[in-house]
């Protein structure tokens, strides 16, 4: 699978809906439930690994999981790397690509300070990582002003990081319809899909290229466990809700 066979995926008004995974098994789901791509998750990643989201899962370890995760599927595999386990971004990309994965989302905070960085910075970074990428990785610019409490920089990073050579900005935490639009117009975006965010269909109308579910679905399976194992040490049937 190629980074521009997942590229073309990425349509304004007919965005591709990734329904992120989390290891060999939730990924061959995904792709067997007829989705054209594959999108992990890093705090799903993390959290099925035994860490906690924020880049505590050493690095080898999140790449072996999205490794495991590109040979388990026959469609494109874009991998959440927060912010790129400090890695320089030539290493970056050459550990990526030996995943077999094509794409990436790189944020914009600090994953342990979660302060946003400074977009200069950022879009240097974004810039020297689709140069030793080229044309090879799709790069998935996270941008996290709504989440950080500073949405009026939002339009600006999203411009800035497109500008930069991302092939799509990735403001989490929109949810507002005419905030969405508006970010839609300046480039393709990605939408995190929430109870908060406008319908699909919505979400298409307003000229979204990409939607993602994030760790939403892992999260609403892990409470589904939860209430099972509570039936169970209860001495119930785990299989009646």
């Amino acid at each position: 699978m190629t980074a521009a066979q997942l590229r073309a995926l990425h349509r304004p008004g007919n965005p591709v809906i990734l329904a992120n995974a989390w290891d060999a098994a939730s990924a061959r789901a995904v792709q067997a439930a007829g989705f054209p791509a594959v999108a992990t998750s890093s705090a799903a990643v993390a959290l099925s690994l035994g860490y906690a989201d924020g880049e505590a899962t050493p690095v080898e370890e999140m790449l072996d999981a999205v490794a495991r995760i590109a040979r388990a599927v026959d469609v494109p595999v874009t991998a959440d790397l927060e912010r790129g386990y400090g890695l320089p971004p030539a290493q970056f990309v050459e550990r990526l690509l030996a995943t077999g994965a094509v794409g990436c989302n790189l944020e914009d905070s600090d994953p342990r300070t979660k302060k946003l960085i400074d977009v200069d910075r950022q879009a240097d970074f974004l810039a020297a990582v689709r140069a030793a990428a080229g044309a090879d990785v799709v790069i998935n610019a996270r941008v996290d002003a709504y989440v950080r409490g500073a949405k009026d920089q939002a339009e600006d990073r999203t411009r800035r990081y497109l500008a930069a050579g991302a092939d799509c900005a990735y403001p989490i935490g929109a949810a507002v319809a005419a905030d969405i639009g508006a970010l839609a117009g300046i480039g393709p975006i990605n939408v995190l899909f929430t109870p908060a965010t406008p319908s699909l269909a919505e979400l298409a109308e307003l000229g979204t290229a990409r939607i993602s579910f994030g760790s939403g679905i892992h999260e609403a399976l892990a409470t589904r466990h939860g209430r099972m194992l509570a039936a169970i040490a209860a001495g119930a049937s785990p299989y009646q809700e």
